[in-house]
């Protein structure tokens, strides 16, 4: 076993890999940028080294800082995580060559993996189902065009390098395929640097569904499976394991067909299989086709080590450091099932922005696993994603494990930014995806539900007031007197994009909350009732108040006499929703533009963004140029005034 490993990653899974490494007796390594100086991986592990600015092209990206930092530490193995370096062939090379042992796969095994056309030319030869597509070189759009018309509409344009959804198409119509292909390759070359794509056929009633791989190098076993269906824009949302409505019969014959891809290329450590699955009838042997390879540990693995009581990580390690796999096929079993949902700083009714912002105050139930690289009083940066938590549950039966991730989701406390914690826990009560009748479509289907902000209950609108005027705390003697009359006051706060004012009425042990025509009375009896409710619990952090109710309500309190000092230019000023990089400035000075139409695209955490006309009108200036970095807020665009 190792004495000391560097990890070369942050966040929450430089955290993970802390934990099982200390758990071995095995001394860490933490490596940060400029921007994650006070972070919680750096933190934890025993020692910690600088490699360079927040941007990961100047920190984490640097293999041989990374390299550097091992040996001036005495690290005997980098653990790469997932992301950044984990999947670069170019990196496994000269960490070996330094006399270092890559806590992965080896070069070649990536180098397999890493194109998804040779990947299933590879998967084809090895006697893995794969789809129906075009994997050649020859990239001319014409080419690309017939194959889609061979395998006939609906297909999926993709990325040959890369994941997440990046540089990805659906095309329904031939008449569809130019744009999209244009668009996809766009996004390709800027994620990955490589424009290439391949065309396949796109399943009706599509389920992903992923398995669990663990080799030593000459022989593999497989963990069961992930399901990863509920997904929105290609990216998994929530996460569970086993699939619901699996058959022995299909994840014999699934488990077989990954163990089958991983000794094709000679896998070591942990890998995870992805197919994609018809489930318009139901799941069965012969209706489910190789994707991709990811050649590393998943974001989702947790679910996994739930059901099996395997630590991953764990594995990784004894294997890299020269022991065999702890554990043949036949001694690993299925025990409950378990599900993981991703928090995400994010603005779901804006579109599921990627949001920035001070954690105010972050904390999570018993009873479930929080996976975090981040505390309270933590800042969620614009350089890196967006995750806060992946929040895992576990139980006997899928019922109750989705029971108690509801729970779980409903505990959570989040105050500073926006979250999906309201999507998330709509979907974990969403009625088909109870039922385990899933597939990649149904967020997609049903976003308009699920991604309505839960609206404040009169209780919380008055508790609100109350905190916003100090009046939170247990009653103090004849306090709220005025003569032989209660004493009255008024406070406004805003919330969302509403802004409301409270008249209150204290009277010693009790509070009468007016807003509109809505009337709440406050006791207090053991704690401080709402019309016979308990007060919810909640973080204050100056005028900012956030209700830990319905997955999170914040109200600021309004200073009225600072009202003057606020402005905006209405409709005519184009602001930059989130922090990113100015990828393309379209509007020109003095064109006439239409309402909804493209004005620029902002690339932020890796994804492409357009920023469209709120009105038609004549551009009156530009602010910003291409490459331009800016900040969340930052104006860009301004039209003319309105006659």
């Amino acid at each position: 076993m190792f004495d000391k490993i560097l990890i070369a990653n942050r966040g929450e899974i430089a955290c993970r890999v802390i934990e099982s490494a200390r758990a071995l007796g095995v001394k860490t390594v933490a490596v940060y940028s400029d921007a994650d100086a006070a972070s919680r991986h750096v933190a934890m592990a025993d020692e910690a080294v600088h490699i360079g600015g927040p941007a990961p092209s100047d920190s984490y990206l640097r293999g041989d800082a990374i390299i550097d930092a091992a040996k001036a530490t005495g690290a005997q193995g980098i653990h790469p995580g997932y992301g950044f370096l984990s999947e670069n062939p170019d990196f496994v090379e000269p960490v070996e060559a330094a006399g270092l042992v890559f806590i992965g796969p080896s070069a070649k095994a990536i180098r397999a993996m890493g194109l998804k056309d040779a990947a299933k030319a590879l998967m084809e030869k090895a006697g893995v189902p794969v789809v129906p597509g075009y994997h050649g070189e020859d990239q001319a759009d014409a080419v690309l065009s017939d194959a889609a018309d061979q395998i006939g509409y609906p297909v999926l344009i993709k990325a040959v390098a890369g994941g997440g959804g990046k540089g990805m198409r659906l095309v329904e119509a031939p008449g569809d395929f130019a744009d999209a292909l244009a668009s996809a390759r766009g996004e390709a070359k800027t994620a990955f640097g490589n424009p290439a794509v391949l065309v396949e056929k796109f399943v009706e009633k599509p389920r992903h569904i992923e398995v669990q791989v663990f080799g030593d190098g000459t022989r593999a076993v497989h963990l069961f499976e992930r399901d990863c269906s509920l997904q929105r824009r290609h990216q998994k949302v929530i996460e569970e394991a086993p699939a619901p409505g699996m058959t022995q019969e299909m994840r014999e014959a699934m488990g077989q067909a990954a163990v089958r891809a991983a000794e094709a290329i000679g896998y070591k450590g942990a890998g995870t299989v992805e197919f994609i699955v018809d489930g318009s009838n139901g799941l069965r042997p012969d209706g489910f086709w190789f994707m991709e390879m990811n050649t590393r540990l998943q974001v989702e693995h947790p679910v996994t080590e739930a059901i099996t009581g395997v630590d991953l990580v764990e594995w990784q390690l004894r294997v890299a450091s020269g022991e065999a796999l702890p554990a043949a096929q036949e001694d690993l079993i299925i025990t409950g099932h378990a599900f993981e949902a991703r928090l995400y700083a994010e603005d779901v009714p804006a579109g599921f922005l990627p949001a920035t912002g001070r954690l105010a105050h972050l904390a999570f139930p018993d009873g479930a696993r929080a996976d975090t690289g981040v505390r309270s009083g933590d800042v969620i940066s614009p350089h890196y994603d967006p995750m806060i938590a992946k929040v895992i549950t576990h139980g006997p039966t899928r019922d109750i494990a989705l029971k108690r991730l509801s729970q779980a989701l409903e505990q959570t406390q989040v105050a500073g930014t926006v979250t999906n914690l309201a999507f998330l826990g709509a979907l974990a009560g969403h009625e088909g995806f109870s039922k385990g009748d899933v597939d990649t479509g149904l967020i997609g289907r049903d976003i308009d539900a699920l991604a309505r902000a839960p609206q404040a209950g009169a209780e919380d609108i008055a508790w609100a007031g109350l905190v916003a005027l100090g009046l939170d705390a247990a009653p103090q003697g004849l306090g709220g007197f005025t003569l032989w009359d209660g004493l009255t006051r008024s406070v406004t706060l805003r919330h969302g994009e509403d802004e409301l004012t409270l008249r209150i009425t204290s009277k010693g042990a009790e509070h009468r909350i007016a807003a509109g025509d809505q009337e709440v009375t406050a006791t207090y009896l053991n704690g401080w009732q709402l019309n016979g409710k308990a007060a919810p619990a909640f973080h204050r952090d100056g005028d900012d108040i956030t209700l830990f109710t319905g997955y999170g309500h914040a109200f600021t309190r309004i200073d009225l006499l600072d009202r003057a000092a606020e402005g905006g230019a209405g409709g005519n000023l184009i602001e930059a929703p989130m922090p990113g990089l100015v990828k393309s400035m379209l509007a020109e000075v003095g064109q006439q533009v239409t309402a909804g139409m493209r004005l620029a695209v902002l690339e932020a955490m890796k994804m492409e963004h357009a920023l469209t006309a709120p009105r038609d009108g004549v551009v009156a200036e530009v602010l910003v140029a291409d490459g331009a970095q800016v900040e969340a807020g930052a104006p860009l665009i301004r039209l003319e005034e309105e006659e």
